[in-house]
C-alpha cells in the first residue's frame, strides 16, 4: 500500500493563552523559522515574545475558531479525506492518505506512524505548500527525517517540493477566480497575496519570490488580465526585520485613498484557510 501524507504548517490546540503559547514556542524554536544563533534568539523568545504574543493571538483566533476547531485544521482534515475518497473510488485499497502539522497536532511522527502501521511501505510526502521556503517545506522535511532517524526498518520515501507552476494548480486558482466573479462581477483590482518571507532568506538562497512571481504570471495569464487589473503583494511579516514587498495592507491602505472601490484578494500559496486568509 502507498501512503501519502500531507503537511501543513500547525495550529494551537484551542484559542487560549496557554494553547498559543506553547504552539509558538515550537514554531518559533524551529531554526529555519528563525535563523538566529540559539544564545541570542532564547532570551527573545521567552521574554517578550511568549510574554506577550500568545494573549493576543488568542484573541484573533477566538474571532476565527470553528464549531470543530481551527480553520486551519478543520479544512486540512476536509482536504486529506476528499483525497482519500477519491482515491477509494479510482483504486480501493491502495492508497492511505494522513494528515500532519508540522507543529502542533496532529504532529509528522504520528502521521507517518500511522500510515505504517497501516502497511504503508511506500510514503509520498507533500507540504501544503505550493511555493518553496526553506521555512516551510524544508522544515517538513527536517521533521520526517527525525522520526525516521529513530526507525528500525524506513519505508521508501518521495518528497515534493513545490507545484508552483504545474499546470492543474493554475487552473484550478483560474477556475476559483472565474467560479467567484460569475456570482459577484468583476473588481477593480485582483490582489494577489502570498505569505511574506524576510528578504534575508531570498538573499540566502530560497527560490521563493521567483515561484511567486511565476505563479501570479501564470495565473494573470489564464484569467487574461492586463497589468493595471491586478497587485501582488506579501502579508503576515513578523519582526522588525525588512520582508518581502510590496505590503499587503500597506497596498490595500494606498489603493483605498486612490479612490478603488471594489478589491478581490486571493491567497495562492494557502492550501487551506486560516488565520492569515480569514481574520488578516
Amino acid at each position: 500500500m502507498i501512503g501519502i501524507l500531507l503537511v501543513n504548517l500547525g495550529t494551537p490546540d484551542a484559542p487560549t493563552t496557554p494553547a498559543l503559547r506553547r504552539y509558538l514556542r515550537e514554531f518559533l524554536s524551529d531554526r529555519r523559522v528563525v535563523e538566529i544563533p540559539p544564545i541570542l534568539w532564547w532570551p527573545i523568545l521567552n521574554g517578550p515574545i511568549l510574554l506577550t504574543r500568545p494573549a493576543r493571538s488568542a484573541r484573533a483566533y477566538a474571532r476565527v475558531w470553528m464549531p470543530e476547531g481551527s480553520p486551519l485544521l478543520v479544512y486540512s482534515q476536509r482536504l486529506a479525506a476528499g483525497l482519500q475518497e477519491i482515491w477509494d473510488r479510482e483504486e480501493p485499497g491502495r492508497v492511505r492518505v494522513e494528515l500532519a502539522m508540522r507543529y502542533g497536532n496532529p504532529p509528522v511522527a504520528k502521521g507517518l506512524q500511522r500510515l505504517w502501521d497501516e502497511g504503508c511501505r511506500k510514503i509520498l510526502v507533500v507540504p501544503l505548500y505550493p511555493q518553496y521556503a526553506a521555512a516551510t517545506t524544508a522544515s517538513t522535511f527536517d521533521a520526517v527525517a527525525r522520526t525516521l532517524m529513530g526507525w528500525r526498518e524506513i519505508p521508501a520515501l518521495r518528497l515534493v517540493r513545490d507545484w508552483h507552476d504545474h499546470p492543474l494548480y493554475i487552473a484550478n486558482l483560474a477556475r476559483s477566480v472565474r467560479a467567484h466573479w460569475q456570482s459577484t462581477g468583476e473588481p477593480e483590482r485582483l490582489l494577489i497575496s502570498f505569505h511574506g518571507l524576510p528578504e534575508r532568506c531570498v538573499a540566502l538562497g530560497d527560490p521563493y519570490r521567483a515561484q511567486c512571481e511565476r505563479t501570479t504570471t501564470l495565473l494573470v495569464e489564464a484569467l487574461g488580465l492586463a497589468p493595471e487589473r491586478y497587485l501582488q503583494t506579501f502579508q503576515s511579516r513578523f519582526g522588525p526585520a525588512k520582508w518581502l514587498q510590496p505590503y499587503t495592507d500597506k497596498t490595500l491602505e494606498a489603493l483605498g485613498k486612490a479612490g478603488v472601490d471594489r478589491v478581490d484578494c486571493l491567497c495562492p500559496g494557502f492550501s487551506a484557510d486560516c488565520l492569515e486568509t480569514l481574520d488578516e
